[in-house]
């Protein structure tokens, strides 16, 4: 499996994290603050290079019936802004309860953005390990 880039976007932060070469673990990477969907989307594109990843998944809040909120909106057009900057493969996923999965934040008024990003992306590799 390729090394994978996720994207935990949010209003104020964008968590990254990033597979191990093996496609096995995700790992926190970074905390990125929103300026801008191009600005936004071009340090994402940095941060796949850098880190040699082959895909990048964008985590999409879905309400609990499955639908598009504002959030999830908001993440499609980021996904729209990569898609345009980038031939990497670019894709979604439910990123429904990751922030709450990644556990309390070491400062409680701060979540951490980048392990709910290891959520999402831990989530996904699992789900397409090979049976």
């Amino acid at each position: 499996m390729p090394r994978i880039l996720a994207v935990d976007p949010g209003e104020a932060r964008l968590g990254l994290a990033v597979s191990d070469p093996t496609g096995t673990i995700a790992r926190p990477l970074r905390i990125l603050r929103h300026v801008s969907r191009a600005a936004d989307a071009a340090e994402i594109l940095a941060r796949a290079q850098e880190e040699s990843a082959e895909k990048i998944i964008v985590g999409l809040a879905l309400d609990q019936d499955g639908n598009l909120g504002p959030q999830a909106r908001r993440a499609l057009r980021l996904v729209e802004a990569l898609r345009a900057s980038s031939v990497l493969p670019i894709e979604t996923w439910d990123e429904s309860g990751s922030t709450l999965a990644a556990g309390p934040s070491r400062h409680a008024s701060q979540p951490d953005d980048a392990r709910a990003a290891s959520v999402i992306l831990q989530d996904y590799l699992d789900a397409h390990r090979p049976a």
